[in-house]
């Protein structure tokens, strides 16, 4: 019996660790959500051929090529998919929205704020993501949920923190993400623009931040850490923080907000739990609640395991694609798109400003 789906010819650029993400999440979201595209895995393209062929193999991509500029011109792809080191991002999307297709990408969005709009402005008429996958996180998900149902109250503080150990390997042989020309930055485009795009999905806008930045390793050309200060619109204040030399943290992204009515904290380290205070309970009832958030009434819930049975990594990326691709049947703007990564990329400009200033640089509205 035939797929009465409209066919999407995909081609992903790109085959490194994000290639291998994005191909498991291409490859597994129609076996999780009644997604109403049949997905076609066209084309992997790369630059090294044996590694290409491989992971080909693997994933079910139909053919593989070299050179994205060309892959990009195709007329039998609809769907570009832009895992490329990030000095890439721009001309890649551009290049690909000016064809006509679908464009996702990997964050951050560009290396600048002058890029991001030209990627943006680029992309008007054609639908966009950002693979800014921990909005699907299922815990993470569910306490947006709980935030905008008033649970949390009036919000005071957040902290957002993305920790990760490996910089302290200087030993560790250099990769794009070492480079500024490829990378544009360290850790702020690497691991701050995450902890910015959840601040900003879970506590709105920000409109100022003060930030120093650190460079550990002796001779290393980027930043291993950032530590910044934020005020939201909102009235609340914030901490971001970043760090390549976050020992005993592997993948420490978490976050902690704190409001009149409550208080929410998550650690990716233990994904499927989000941790829950009641303000409003009585004195002898307070104490933090940890939730495991894998039951059918939680986001997601019904698309993967049953309760309980706890899920990974992998599965956001499959989340943040179905949702996507509902999106795009509905002709409905996802979120996020290439304007909510300009927005992380202002925000992420403005705390290398203020590192470099020692000032509060403020954030365009």
């Amino acid at each position: 019996m035939s797929d009465p789906r409209r066919e999407l010819r995909v081609a992903l650029l790109g085959q490194g660790f994000m290639g291998k993400a994005h191909s498991n999440a291409f490859a597994q979201v129609s076996r999780f959500f009644d997604v109403p595209f049949r997905l076609r895995l066209s084309v992997l393209c790369g630059r090294d051929q044996q590694a290409l062929e491989r992971s080909a193999a693997a994933w079910g991509w139909e053919q593989t090529a070299t050179d994205w500029r060309q892959v990009v011109e195709r007329p039998d792809i609809d769907l570009i998919d832009i895992a490329l080191p990030n000095h890439l991002h721009s001309e890649a999307a551009i290049a690909a929205a000016r064809a006509g297709k679908i464009v996702l990408c990997e964050k951050p969005l560009a290396n600048t704020v002058k890029e991001a709009k030209a990627m943006v402005e680029a992309a008007r008429n054609v639908p966009t993501m950002v693979w800014f996958n921990y909005r699907r996180v299922p815990a993470i998900a569910y306490a947006k949920r709980l935030i905008d149902e008033g649970r949390v109250g009036q919000v005071f503080h957040y902290r957002g923190t993305y920790q990760q150990q490996w910089g302290t390997d200087t030993n560790r042989p250099l990769t794009w993400k070492m480079d500024p020309e490829q990378a544009g930055h360290g850790v702020v485009g690497d691991l701050l623009s995450h902890a910015v795009d959840l601040a900003l999905y879970l506590n709105g806008a920000i409109e100022q931040v003060t930030a120093l930045t650190r460079t550990f390793a002796p001779g290393r050309a980027v930043e291993d850490a950032v530590e910044s200060l934020a005020t939201f619109a909102n009235g609340s204040i914030g901490t971001l923080e970043a760090t390549r030399f976050g020992v005993g943290s592997r993948n420490g992204n978490s976050f902690e907000v704190q409001g009149a009515k409550g208080m929410l904290r998550f650690h990716l380290e233990d994904m499927n739990k989000l941790e829950f205070f009641d303000a409003t309970d009585g004195a002898p009832l307070q104490g933090v609640r940890s939730l495991l958030v894998t039951d059918a009434q939680h986001p997601y819930g019904t698309n993967f395991w049953r309760p309980g049975h706890i899920i990974g990594y992998e599965h956001t990326f499959i989340a943040a694609l179905a949702d996507f691709l509902f999106s795009l049947s509905r002709d409905e703007q996802f979120h996020p798109n290439f304007e909510d990564g300009l927005r992380v990329q202002e925000v992420l400009d403005a705390v290398l400003q203020s590192a470099h200033s020692r000032r509060w640089e403020g954030i365009p509205t």
